[in-house]
């Protein structure tokens, strides 16, 4: 194993324009890895190694003539497959896309590539991200670095698994129901969900290419790496007004408190009581706040006066059915493979946890949707963002669960997770403690916090203030000097 492919982006990219290593080296090394380990893991579904090598080579005579591109300048970095990448295929795994050569990169894509970034490839994800694990029909599915036995998460799993095995250091993915920050947690990774509208998505899939915008609200870009300081770097980069997406506002990035973890004020929930979480995850987070207390943090277990977690689900369903409603195709296959899940996640499973987030009762409003139908949801919407504003308020974060289980081992899409013996909802298992902060649109930023007693991480969700995502950073590095539980998979 090279050091290389274990070195955050930040470092490498000083590394190179120090000299002290090139370009291509930092290349070669991340080639090797991915021919020794993609093989099993199918992290990376199209691997560009021509042109990145091209690319590194430009980066490393630029540096000779002393020119500096970016904050990236020669760092190899990966995207997810859902992100139009100029001359290069991006399928989202979806059949009718197999060839789809896009024009134009992504405005995210366009953005790391002005700050000197190399693309190594695209990374394998969910069919049209409609998955909590990474299988669609173009690519083999993704397996977890920590054991193949078990997915990565998805809809970026393949981002995750990349940046865990040592594949790339750094990699774009999105977000609807936790799409960065379960897998984030599966693979024991750093990601980041960033507030609603901060990040461009022009370029990005779905929608299928052809048809309109209508994926408008809840979805966001965001970012995994191996540590909070490339985390910051990427968002750095990627943030900001887009012409391409004029609903961008043109928020300046804020600005971080600088407040000492003992002076941070910290509200915690351990499970929501209508979802348990697996007991591992429920030990790690009472061995969390333990340890965040015993270094002088102020932490209290809270929820929210009448938050009412079915209400927040079933909102979360409506919005979500609106939104995608004109955003998928309507072709046979992906109709016959949407009832198919609906009729999954509506028969199995614990029938209280399966009432909780049936969303197969949103079946009337996807067969017949309505303006009037779509603006009651949007109003109720806001109601719920305001609400959770003015919550969240007095609070400098909330540290929640990710997800109610930790990874699991693959399974029929949508079929039920056994957590400690009870059968969840596969939609319950995976999305019930991330749902809730897309509908709202607050940023949520994941670190590791150990480890299930077979050694499968556990990760765990910081929440932020709406457009404060420095200082979620910030913060988020506070807590993560004194949890320190990164760590690497083990024979990559």
């Amino acid at each position: 194993m090279s050091d290389l492919v274990f070195t955050p982006a930040y470092q490498l990219a000083r590394m190179i324009r120090d000299r002290q290593v090139s370009a291509v080296e930092v290349l070669d090394a991340h080639l090797t890895q991915i021919a020794k380990h993609n093989s099993k893991l199918n992290a990376i579904c199209t691997l560009d190694e021509d042109n990145a090598r091209a690319r590194a080579k430009l980066a490393d005579e630029a540096l000779a003539k002393g020119e500096n591109w970016g904050a990236l300048h020669g760092v190899p970095i990966t995207i997810k497959d859902i992100f139009e990448t100029a001359g290069l295929r991006t399928t989202a795994g979806y059949i009718p896309l197999k060839d789809y050569i896009p024009q134009q990169d992504a405005t995210v894509v366009a953005r790391l590539k002005a700050a000197g970034a190399v693309i190594l490839g695209k990374t394998n994800m969910a069919e049209l991200a409609g998955d909590y694990q990474s299988t669609n029909s173009l690519f083999p599915r993704v397996n977890n670095p920590w054991n193949i036995d078990y997915t990565a998460g998805g809809s970026s799993g393949g981002s995750a698994a990349a940046v865990a095995a040592g594949l790339s250091p750094l990699d774009l993915g999105n977000d609807f129901g936790g799409s960065v920050r379960q897998p984030a947690h599966f693979c024991g990774v750093y990601g980041l969900k960033p507030t609603d509208r901060r990040i461009s998505t022009a370029g990005q899939i779905p929608e299928v290419p052809g048809m309109p915008l209508c994926i408008r609200q809840m979805m966001t870009v965001g970012c995994f790496a191996r540590s909070l300081e490339d985390i910051r770097l990427c968002f750095s980069l990627i943030a900001g007004t887009d012409p391409r997406r004029p609903d961008v506002p043109p928020i300046e990035l804020d600005t971080p408190s600088g407040k000492f973890l003992q002076n941070l004020k910290i509200a915690m929930l351990d499970e929501w009581a209508e979802v348990p979480v697996a007991s591992s995850i429920r030990d790690a987070m009472v061995a969390i706040a333990q340890t965040l207390s015993q270094a002088g943090a102020q932490i209290e277990r809270w929820l929210p006066k009448n938050f009412d977690l079915s209400k927040t689900l079933n909102l979360y369903g409506r919005m979500a059915a609106y939104l995608n409603i004109y955003a998928q195709p309507i072709d046979r296959y992906n109709v016959r493979r949407s009832l198919e899940l609906i009729f999954r996640t509506a028969t199995q499973g614990d029938k209280k946890l399966r009432r909780l987030g049936n969303f197969s009762r949103l079946l009337p409003e996807l067969l017949n949707p309505s303006l009037k139908g779509y603006f009651e949801a949007l109003t109720l919407r806001d109601r719920f963002t305001t609400q959770m504003d003015e919550a969240l308020e007095p609070w400098d974060v909330w540290l929640c669960p990710v997800a109610a289980t930790p990874a699991f081992t693959h399974r029929p899409p949508w079929s039920t997770v056994d957590i400690d013996g009870r059968l969840y909802p596969y939609g319950v298992a995976n999305g019930a403690y991330t749902m809730p902060f897309n509908l709202s649109g607050h940023p949520a930023v994941v670190i590791p916090i150990g480890q299930t007693q077979n050694g499968l991480p556990i990760g765990m969700q910081i929440v932020g203030k709406r457009w404060r995502e420095m200082e979620l950073l910030a913060i988020a590095t506070e807590l993560d000097r004194v949890i320190g539980a990164f760590s690497y998979p083990s024979g990559y």
